[in-house]
């Protein structure tokens, strides 16, 4: 089977199923409705006892947290599911219609998608009611703005913005609106809002293939949350292009289903994963609409980002815009214990949302402020400084594949790159006519090679530098010998094994760095050159390097891979004689 097609479902025939009693066993609050794939708020009865308007929604599972995650005070009163991608058969509606209402109530809103399967089952489940007694009005949600053809067609589908109804509808019944005010303005809120989808992959329905192909370079702009297919498909943009090419289509003056966006509209923005997008990705997706609406001078009030209506694991986003006004903007901000919804974090006592400044604390320019440094070695060691640190950075560099090759067998294969993206900005800072690296002070470089390592180099291999060179700097600040370097080569291991918590024979970059400051201290004791010293600890480090391709891992990512498979050397200690043979390269010349 291919990954792909990947499930962790019980069985097919089940897994609709499952899935409700798993969100109702997490949310008691939630109860399903015995026989029916009907999902009700838990205090029903006193929801119906109030008289207020009952409100439902439904369709087809695998879009889930849609709909029964918001079920709940302040939204939904039920949901009904059918079975994946799969209308819900009418006896179901009609049994989450009779279970949140009474026919001498304040009488039921049915939301639905403008899905053909949709308005039959549900539209057929609503005559039926009416002809028991019971009170209704149907809201059809069809925001999509993919369509740009004038032709005859099934209408614009039903996306994302169905939430947004939801919840406008939610907190008017709350309000104690009467049916008819609740069904008018949730309509008039549909022509006021758009969506456009799109999409970096398939999805796959259990116990079935994908529901359509895309290429690996691929995207597709303006498909269904079916899968169905969309308007066009181009070779994978970045997030910023991506977004352009989504708001310009949905506004785009010759698209028939466009939602007019001009400047000085106010409007909420919701920004919907598709099911296997990251939450990294949907920050930057937020990020990159916010900045263009508010570049055309759109008032972004509100931003809802998050998983709401999805298409099972498809990757992909859809962006959904709603022009706002005093009553719908209230109803989006009124209070709702449905789990699903995701409500954004306001200052306190703001109504507004805006873009917040960066906040401004006294180490934020601490590097670029600093004041001239003055040198305390000779202008001969402070243009040896100056090559090794050259060199060193260089070497690293060039190692970058190298490192990250050695790094695939036991972490993610970036500590190549961790360790070139520092270097980098070694070279720069370096050269830098600002304020370039102080390589006539010693205790001084190696603070500013702590900083570098610790913002530039980042995860754990910039912390353990960072602190050893913080550590280093500590002591050449003490006195600038032969000596000194020892004691601050050794101190700086300390430093490591303290707070890293290895220890050397444990596969790590210790395992090169403690032997050659163990044989560099052992040397310069027995009155050898400074020159054979380092000689002798670089030779010690690099044969320290090479034998943890034989050491069992106790320590670093490598200690939660199996012993197999580690069959190179760590590569955090092969960049440490990377960098330790380049000074040495130095000294010898």
């Amino acid at each position: 089977m291919s990954t792909a097609c990947k499930k962790l479902v019980n069985t097919v025939e089940r897994c609709v199923d499952e899935n409700l009693e798993g969100l109702v066993a997490v949310n008691p609050g939630l109860r399903l409705v015995e026989g029916h794939r009907v999902v009700v708020r838990t205090d029903i009865n006193d929801a119906i006892a109030s008289g207020k308007v009952s409100l439902i929604c439904g369709g087809g599972s695998g879009h889930e947290p849609a709909h029964a995650g918001f079920v709940g005070k302040g939204m939904l009163s039920g949901s009904v599911a059918g079975a994946v991608f799969t209308s819900p058969p009418p006896q179901s509606i009609l049994a989450c219609l009779r279970a949140v209402a009474k026919k001498n109530s304040g009488g039921t809103v049915v939301i639905i998608k403008n899905y053909t399967g949709d308005r039959i089952n549900f539209g057929l489940a609503v005559e039926r009611a009416k002809h028991e007694g019971y009170k209704c009005d149907m809201v059809v949600v069809g925001e999509d703005c993919a369509l740009k053809s004038s032709d005859k067609t099934a209408g614009r589908r039903g996306l994302c913005g169905t939430i947004l109804i939801e919840k406008i509808c939610g907190a008017l019944a709350e309000e104690g609106r009467s049916l008819e005010d609740i069904a008018r303005i949730a309509k008039d809120a549909v022509t006021k809002m758009g969506t456009i989808g799109l999409s970096l992959s398939p999805c796959t329905i259990p116990g079935a293939g994908a529901t359509f192909t895309l290429g690996a370079d691929e995207i597709e702009l303006g498909l269904g949350i079916h899968g169905e297919a969309g308007v066009k498909r181009t070779k994978l943009v970045t997030a910023n292009e991506a977004v352009r090419m989504m708001i310009d289509h949905m506004t785009d003056p010759n698209n028939n289903s466009r939602l007019e966006v001009k400047a000085g509209d106010k409007v909420a923005c919701m920004i919907n994963n598709l099911g296997g997008t990251s939450v990294l990705e949907l920050n930057i997706i937020a990020r990159e609409a916010i900045l263009l609406l508010e570049s055309r001078g759109v008032a972004v009030e509100r931003v809802y980002c998050g998983s709401f209506t999805t298409s099972l694991e498809m990757a992909g986003i859809s962006i959904t815009l709603l022009h706002l006004d005093d009553t719908l903007r209230n109803c989006l901000d009124a209070e709702t214990n449905a789990p699903g919804w995701v409500r954004p974090y306001l200052p306190c006592g703001e109504r507004t949302r805006t873009t917040p400044q960066k906040l401004v604390t006294e180490d934020s320019h601490t590097i670029t402020t600093q004041q001239a440094v003055k040198d305390t070695v000779s202008a001969d060691m402070k243009k040896l400084l100056y090559d090794m640190v050259k060199t060193a950075a260089e070497q690293l560099i060039t190692s970058e594949e190298k490192l990250n090759g050695l790094d695939k067998e036991s972490g993610d294969g970036d500590c190549g790159s961790t360790m070139a993206r520092g270097a980098q900005e070694v070279l720069s800072e370096l050269n830098s006519k600002d304020n370039p690296l102080p390589v006539g002070n010693p205790a001084e470089l190696a603070k500013r090679l702590g900083n570098i390592a610790e913002v530039s180099m980042g995860g754990s291999s910039g912390g353990l530098y960072s602190l050893f060179f913080t550590t280093v700097a500590g002591e050449l600040q003490k006195e600038i010998s032969p000596l000194a370097w020892s004691s601050a080569l050794a101190a700086g291991v300390t430093t490591i094994r303290k707070y890293g918590g290895a220890d050397p024979g444990d596969r790590t970059m210790l395992d090169a760095l403690y032997p050659a400051s163990e044989e560099l201290s052992s040397c310069l004791k027995a009155n050898k050159s400074p020159l054979e010293a380092f000689k002798s600890a670089v030779q010690k480090c690099t044969e320290g390097a090479k034998s943890t391709a034989t050491m069992k891992a106790r320590a670093g990512r490598s200690s939660y891979v199996s012993q197999d498979r580690l069959t190179n050397p760590d590569p955090g200690a092969m960049a440490v004689t990377i960098w330790l043979s380049a000074v040495l390269d130095i000294l010898s010349k």
